[in-house]
């Protein structure tokens, strides 16, 4: 008896009434129950918490049958021509494209963030894996004259099953920016999403099968740390890509390296956004409310550093404030809403701690930084903050030189262009960066010498998936998206051709 599709079964989700019972892994093409649900953690809604459903992680049975299923449809599919993987893909696109408001209604529910921004998260995704659905019939090698008429040639190959962990502030993006790249070049994939937000890689899954990639081909195993360790220590895994925090990241690739299995991770950040006095201020505040609060500043690659020249720092702190006031806080669903719930109760009391230990420390708060409580019944429960801005902070302040995750602007004036990029490069950090300025020297020069992996000038937080996404640093290893993509999800093959006899020393 087949199954109906998760999203049929979430059709027009809406906040304070999904209870979700169905499984939420997912291999050799079907839902799959876990063997045991004697510990399972809940799994809350971020803007009512209320409790969605109860999440039992998948142990070593479960794991194995996963990468193993994997591993089958790696065969049929890896020998498809990249053409064939494309057309299938670009299905899968027009698939996700065609169901779009509901499934941003679904992240909506899982993660907190707002309706607006979830559908733009949502169009990313279907742009990922369009742009990959074409990379796939480019993939190429070389051929290489040697003397002698002899020849050498590359064959660009799949690794065969690649790991998948994600984040949970990207559900879906982030499943995609791993799939479909391992999908376009001929790999299969066991994704692990985050266990606070579990629910659209689940949809991701069933779109897949439904465009006609083999069953078991992009599996979903559901659970925390131990879930996995278990996937990256398997034998049959070729390569996991993760994204996530530092201390984790670290505990990834020495997990890896047991196998000597590559990596790729994306990891945390504190990224400086440089205003210089000469910027467009309109342009470089707009600039700095996008670096700080998208995704209730929960966002790796947030310019959360912001550094203004001292010249213009009242003119700037007074606009800031003025539009951080301003941002509507509450019931995500709705389209006026600009700030969602936070992903959790305790993620929501760390980041309220860092903004009372920036008090301690000699930062003023100049908005926000307090819980919020909308005014409908059903979301008095959810994980809400004003948006926060601080002022008179230095770059030795625990706000400063740890990662917060959550709505905290740190501003900070300075001088001179050599001073900032020290103070700028003083992180272990190196993910991204920002500079607002009208002089084009300059801001290649600042760009030139910031110490990130990416580096927006006069904009921020514009990525996209054809330009390439990765840190310097502790920030990680590897790139996602763009083709430099390409790189991390194939092995290069050198085939040496001897066009004569053979002349032996022996």
């Amino acid at each position: 008896m087949s199954q109906q599709p998760l999203l049929q079964l979430l059709h027009n989700a809406s906040l304070g009434s999904l209870e979700l019972k169905e499984p939420l892994n997912f291999w050799c093409g079907a839902r799959v129950q876990a063997r045991s649900a004697g510990n399972a953690e809940p799994v809350y809604e971020p803007a009512t918490g209320r409790v969605l459903c109860d999440l039992p992680p998948c142990g070593a049975e479960e794991v194995d049958q996963a990468v193993r299923s994997a591993h089958a449809a790696y065969l049929k599919w890896s020998r498809l021509s990249g053409m064939e993987r494309g057309r299938v893909l670009l299905e899968a696109a027009r698939i996700m494209r065609e169901r779009l408001v509901d499934i941003a209604k679904v992240e909506v529910v899982n993660n907190g963030k707002t309706l607006t921004e979830a559908k733009g998260n949502i169009h990313m995704a279907v742009q990922g894996i369009e742009y990959f659905a074409g990379i796939a019939p480019t993939l190429a090698g070389q051929h290489i004259q040697m003397p002698g008429g002899c020849f050498a040639y590359t064959r660009r190959e799949p690794l065969g099953v690649c790991v998948g962990i994600g984040a949970w502030n990207f559900p879906l993006v982030l499943a995609v920016m791993k799939s479909a790249p391992a999908l376009a070049c001929g790999n299969a994939m066991v994704y692990k999403p985050s266990p606070m937000a579990p629910i659209t890689a689940v949809i991701l899954a069933e779109i897949y099968k439904e465009a006609g990639v083999p069953d078991g081909l992009f599996n979903v195993v559901q659970g925390g740390a131990e879930t996995g360790s278990l996937l990256c220590h398997h034998p049959m895994v070729a390569k996991v890509s993760f994204t996530g925090s530092v201390p984790t990241g670290k505990k990834v690739m020495e997990m890896a390296a047991k196998g000597v299995k590559q990596v790729t991770l994306e990891l945390g950040g504190k990224s400086p956004l440089i205003i210089f006095k000469d910027c467009e201020l309109e342009n470089a505040v707009k600039g700095a409310l996008m670096a700080n609060f998208l995704t209730q500043g929960q966002v790796c690659c947030n310019g959360t550093r912001v550094y203004v020249q001292r010249d213009i720092l009242p003119q700037f702190l007074e606009e800031v404030v003025k539009r951080t006031k301003a941002i509507a806080v509450g019931d995500p669903m709705l389209d006026g809403t600009r700030m969602g719930a936070l992903i959790s109760r305790p993620q929501l009391d760390k980041v309220l701690g860092f903004v009372k230990e920036a008090q301690k420390q000699g930062a003023r708060v100049l908005c926000g930084g307090e819980p919020f409580v909308p005014s409908d019944p059903k979301l008095k429960g959810g994980y809400f903050m004003s948006p926060c801005v601080l002022d008179n902070c230095r770059d030795d302040m625990t706000c400063v030189k740890e990662e917060i995750f959550g709505p905290v602007m740190s501003v900070m004036p300075f001088d001179t262009e050599e001073e900032v990029l020290q103070r700028a490069n003083n992180t272990t950090f190196g993910l991204a960066s920002g500079v607002f300025t009208r002089d084009v020297a300059r801001a290649h020069r600042v760009a030139e010498n910031l110490q990130a992996g990416t580096c927006f000038i006069n904009n921020y937080n514009t990525n996209s998936v054809v330009v390439p996404f990765g840190g310097y640093k502790m920030s990680g290893i590897g790139k996602e998206n763009g083709q430099a993509v390409i790189e991390y999800y194939t092995q290069l093959k050198t085939v040496v051709v001897e066009m004569g006899d053979v002349q032996s020393l022996f």
